[in-house]
This record gives structure tokens, sequence and C-alpha cells, in this order.
């Protein structure tokens, strides 16, 4: 078939536009304020087959998995066993998932009769069961401590939601009403999304769009291509830490070798360390998804991440190391945190042969303070807050204060959103002034946010990394400060790490001063 090039841009833009709609929805829909406010969620279109054709401006590292989602889901999902107006829900890791928090609410979509497409909606929830409010518990030695598991079920068919199913939800989480209405959520999310790709098919013809997604993945796999092309062959060599989760609770290593031969690459991470002592492993689909974001930023172009651009990517992981620790393995915050140590091994690898295109090391980690308060009648409140922090510097500019990075783009909750639904006063929301490292171009500065506790008790979780190991100067920049948490207690300062689970009493204060970027450059070349 002959395709208009105009036509096809016209269907790329459409699915762009479908998945913005559908996280728009889910936004405007879902009850929990980590959706509504900071959005930690994201969506995605993929073709027929699985393959991703289509996201919002969501979540790096999520949309990165979302590639393998559907692909994972139809090898125990038979594609002639779904009907139209099917949704399924699951969480699993093995399904091209990633931590069990992050629940995937899939539905084909059938034009005609045939799956022409399927749409995605990828929510966090901020409770899914398991040991510790929150599903985040750092001592856990399986991810059956962790949260609920699962797998593949029918969440709505035609005739409406799975009432059974919800009600199973329901009982094992620690906020029903949320998960109900988050989940709610999602479900209209994939109905949205699935409005616009039947009127894109309508407008088309079903064999136009069918066949421009096909040449979707063609274009990004030649422009990835012609990207690796430009780059220097050669082998290249990187590596950054974890600040704990090695054998005795040592840093944990993070190694990729980067092998780039014409116009593909190879990124083999498997001498990193071996499966974490904590809850700091990841799942090979994370790997993948964060060394995919690199490729893009190394390529130094716009080009759409779909299926077809990592078609010239060849990717290694180990099976029992800490990026490949099987199916049982505690991977909360791998998500989130390894992942990024990956993109810093990349960076490192690659520093020397592309400077002009990479930033210092900036605030790759969450910084998550997550606060349960329970309720009178059993049930808890949940507030998952994530902390920006400093960017790294780049060759030609400063880096930004108080962002994100690389594989993060969530938000804080408004202090005004927390005071009024949580039993905690935000008392201080400021820039760490300085925290960014020096250099030819300073790194960007960290930010402090305190939390007096008002309740008689809540539960605290904490999952911060870069409190050992700072961000990373580049071309001679100097390194950011790394974070710091800190709990004050009746005037008394109480000890507290980056991966913990304990109870606060009230007029406890909690502080958080999140990391700086690193510098770039010498900083006797220009005084800054």
């Amino acid at each position: 078939m002959t395709l208009d090039p105009f036509t096809v841009e016209v269907i790329r833009h459409g699915l762009s536009a479908a998945a913005e709609e559908m996280s728009l929805v889910m936004t405007r829909s879902a009850r929990s304020p980590l959706l509504r406010e900071a959005g930690d969620l994201s969506s995605a279109i993929t073709d027929a087959k699985g393959d991703l054709v289509g996201q919002g401006r969501d979540i790096p590292i999520h949309l990165g998995a979302m590639a393998y989602t559907v692909p994972e889901l139809l090898k125990v999902v038979p594609v002639g066993s779904l009907n139209d107006g099917d949704v399924l829900i699951y969480n699993l890791g093995a399904l091209g998932g990633n931590h069990l928090n992050d629940v995937k609410v899939v539905r084909p979509v059938f034009v005609d009769g045939d799956i022409v497409a399927f749409a995605i909606s990828l929510a966090h929830w901020p409770d899914i069961g398991g040991t510790w409010p929150g599903s985040y518990f750092a001592k856990a030695i399986d991810t059956f401590q962790e949260a609920m598991r699962i797998p593949p079920v029918l969440i709505a068919t035609a005739g409406g939601v799975n009432t059974p199913i919800m009600q199973l939800l329901k009982a094992n989480v620690r906020d029903p009403e949320a998960c109900e209405g988050d989940l709610l959520g999602q479900i209209a999310a994939t109905k949205a999304g699935e409005k616009r790709i039947v009127e894109l098919c309508r407008h088309h013809g079903r064999d136009v769009f069918t066949a421009a997604l096909a040449r979707l993945h063609d274009l990004s796999e030649i422009e990835m291509r012609e990207a690796i092309r430009e780059l220097p062959d050669g082998v290249y060599q990187g590596e950054d830490y974890l600040d704990d989760g090695g054998a005795g609770g040592e840093p944990a290593r993070i190694h990729v070798k980067i092998t780039i031969a014409g116009d593909e690459a190879t990124f083999d991470l498997s001498g990193s360390a071996d499966r974490a002592s904590n809850f700091c492993n990841t799942t090979p689909f994370i790997a993948r998804s964060a060394v995919a974001y690199s490729a893009r930023i190394m390529s130094g172009r716009e080009m759409q991440q779909n299926a077809g651009a990592l078609r010239p990517l060849t990717i290694i992981t180990r099976q029992g190391s800490i990026l490949e620790p099987g199916w049982t393995a505690a991977v909360a915050a791998g998500n989130h945190e390894t992942s990024m140590r990956i993109v810093d091994a990349i960076f490192h690898a690659m520093q020397d042969a592309i400077p002009e295109r990479l930033s210092a090391g900036g605030t790759t980690t969450a910084s998550v303070l997550f606060f349960a308060e329970p309720r009178s009648d059993g049930s808890w409140k949940m507030l998952y807050e994530v902390h920006g922090g400093g960017e790294g510097a780049r060759h030609d500019r400063d880096g930004v204060s108080a962002t994100r990075v690389h594989l993060a783009n969530t938000s804080n909750t408004p202090a005004e959103v927390i005071e009024a639904n949580y039993k905690i006063r935000v008392e201080q929301q400021s820039i760490r002034r300085e925290s960014g490292g020096a250099g030819q171009y300073r790194g960007g500065d960290g930010v402090v946010r305190s939390y007096r506790i008002l309740a008689p008790s809540m539960h605290l979780t904490t999952c911060i990394e870069r409190m050992v190991i700072p961000p990373f100067g580049m071309q001679g920049g100097q390194p950011g400060q790394t974070c710091l948490i800190s709990l004050v207690r009746k005037g008394a300062n109480v000890e507290i790490d980056g991966k913990s689970n304990l109870v606060l009493q009230r007029d406890d204060l909690v502080t958080i001063e999140s990391c700086g970027g690193g510098g770039y450059g010498a900083a006797n070349e220009v005084s800054r």
C-alpha cells in the first residue's frame, strides 16, 4: 500500500493526542492525590501485536516498560479469547512490568470485529496491600511481602465492571474507596483512548490506519539507525552505584558496556551487582526502559519512541543480577532508583564521546516520603510524596533547580492539598541554596521540605538514594550535595535512613533536603 506521508503524520499526532486525552481523563477522575495532583500515571497505545506506537507526555520509566506490557500479556492471554469491551488488569513484573504498585489496565480496541490496537492506562496505586502501608517494605525478602500480585483478569466487559474482582481488590488494599475511584478512572481512560482510535480508523480507513502504524515503526528504526551511525564506533564502559543493596550493605554496582558498531548498539549490563539484599532490585523491562531513554538522549534527536526505535538496540542483563533478579525478588525501589543508576552509568560511559548531549549527574532519586494515616474505621489515608532536586549542568548552561530529571516526570503535592486532606502541616518549602556542584556551569539546587505530624500516630516510609554517593560532576565539574533526611522528636534528633519504615508520633518534624546537581567543566575556566 502506498501511504501519503501527511496521512502518516496525522495518524501519529492523533495517537499522541489520544494518549494525552487518556492521561487527562485519569488525572481528572482519580481519587488519590498521587494521581490527580502529582500525576504518577502514564498512558500508551500499541498496535494489534502490542508494539508501542503512541504515548502521552508522561513518565519515561513507565512508557519504556509499556513497550513490553502487551506483548508479554499476549503470551499468556490468547488474542482469540478477547472480546470487544473487555478490560484487563494486572501488575505482575513478568508481564512487561515493574514494581507492583504500578497497575496496568489494558483494553483491546476492536474495529469491524478485529483488534487494531490496545489502550493502556498505568497508575501507581498508593497502596496495594502487603506488609507495610503503602506497599514499600524496606526489609522485604521477596515480592510477596511487598504487595498484592494481580495476574491478568477481566476487570470489565461490555456488560460493565466485574464486581467480584473489584471486591477482591478492595478487600486487599488499605484505602478501598480510593482504590475503586482510581481504578474506575483507569477504565474510563482506556475507553477514551478506544474512542479516538476508532475515530482514526473510521476517518482514514482501517487498512490505512494499520499500515500507518507499521510505517511509524519503520521510520523510527531508520532514524535511530542513522543516529547510531553518527556515533563513533567503539566500546564504552561506565558505572554508578546505589547507596546500598550490595553484599553486607555495601553500595551496589551498576555497570554498562556499550558497543557501537555501524548502525547498531549493544548495551551489556551483565556486569552489574548480584540480586540486591533490599528492595532495590528491578525487572529487566525497567532496565530496557532506562536504556531506551538513554539511547534517545545519545541520538540527539526528537524521534518518536516506539517499537521501531528499539530494533537497532541489543540490551543484555544477567539472570540473578540486580537487573534480572527473578520474579519473586522485592522490586519496589527499582522502578525509580535502580533505573536511574542505569542512566547515570550510560552517561558516565559516553561523557567523553558526546559531552555536548549529556548532563552531569542530577537528582536521580525520587526521594520518596510515604505517610500513612490510620482512620477510625481501620482504613488508611495515603500520601506518597516525591521530591525534585537539582538538574546536572550541561556544556552550555547551569542546571535547573527544584526539578525532575531523566526517567521521572511527577510533581509534588501542593501544601494546601496536603493540609486540607491529612493531619500534616508543611512548615517549610524552599530551595536548598548552594547544593549544586561548582563548575564552569553550576548544578541546579535541591529543595527543602518539612512535614509536621498533627495526628496521634502516622506510618512513614523513606525510599531515598544519593544519600551516600552524590550526583557526579562532568568534564571536571564538582559533584552536587547528597540528600539528607532528618526526624526531630521533642527537640531531639532521631536516627533515620534513606530506606526505612517507622511509626511517627504527634508533633514529629520530618525534613528532607534533596540533592543538588553536578557541575559541568572545571570551575577555574569561568568564575561561577
